[in-house]
């Protein structure tokens, strides 16, 4: 499993997974999602957190289609969770 922060709260998230003995399952990866390489050419699921309106609001929208058409398999699934 691969989780994308762009902000330094990457380094937050990859003690949070050492201290739950996840390090093994989880990799923390820091950047933009048009930025960076993931170790796998495509993942099954996407799962993007909703940010203020609908993905507007912090202009995430863009970031987000991007990942889906770089690395979700054909038969992947893409969800969202509103905060």
């Amino acid at each position: 499993m691969f989780g994308i922060e762009a902000t330094d709260m990457a380094e937050i998230a990859r003690m949070n997974v050492a201290h739950n003995g996840m390090s093994d399952v989880i990799e923390i990866l820091q950047g933009r999602s048009e930025q960076i390489t993931l170790p796998v050419a495509k993942v099954d699921i996407i799962v993007s957190e909703w940010m203020g309106y609908f993905l507007v609001f912090e202009a995430m929208l863009d970031s987000v289609l991007a990942a889906r058409d770089k690395w979700l398999a054909p038969d992947g699934i893409g969800t969202s969770m509103c905060v």
